[in-house]
């Protein structure tokens, strides 16, 4: 499936999408891909096998930029833990809401492994907020770039 939008092209095949940005070319057999020899390179080479390989009905394989389950999960939790943060609610709350009050100590919570993971999720959260979500932009390749 193929859907244009001002000069980008994005093309859907087997679940994966492919930005295509439209160079005014005609003749979609005589198309070509302009690949900079950059750090990047061989991030590039393989989107662009990727592409041809969805272009002419294959396989591309999964993405390899994709988040894994547990990153989306952090992610997830790490926003859920802000937004309780922001609404003012406590650590334990948080918790509660976040892990099940059924797992949380009656007594001991101060040394609780929940507590402190729970504080690191909220430090994410902020992280996210004040900036960090633009490294997902980069994921899995910012090591590359800096």
């Amino acid at each position: 499936m193929v859907a244009q939008q001002d000069d980008e092209l994005q093309v859907l095949c087997d679940g994966s999408v492919f930005r295509v940005h439209d160079l005014g070319i005609v003749d979609a057999q005589a198309a070509n891909i302009i690949l900079p020899l950059d750090a990047l390179f061989d991030v590039r080479l393989k989107v662009a096998r990727r592409l041809w390989l969805a272009a002419n009905g294959r396989n591309p394989g999964p993405d390899p930029a994709a988040l894994s389950k547990t990153q989306r999960d952090r992610l997830v939790m790490g926003l859920r833990a802000l937004d309780g943060r922001l609404d003012g609610a406590s650590y334990r709350a948080i918790a509660a809401a976040l892990f099940g009050a059924h797992r949380l100590p009656d007594r001991g919570w101060k040394t609780h492994d929940l507590r402190d993971r729970t504080i690191r999720l909220c430090k994410f959260g902020v992280h996210l907020m004040e900036g960090g979500y633009r490294q997902l932009l980069l994921h899995p390749y910012r090591q590359r770039l800096y």
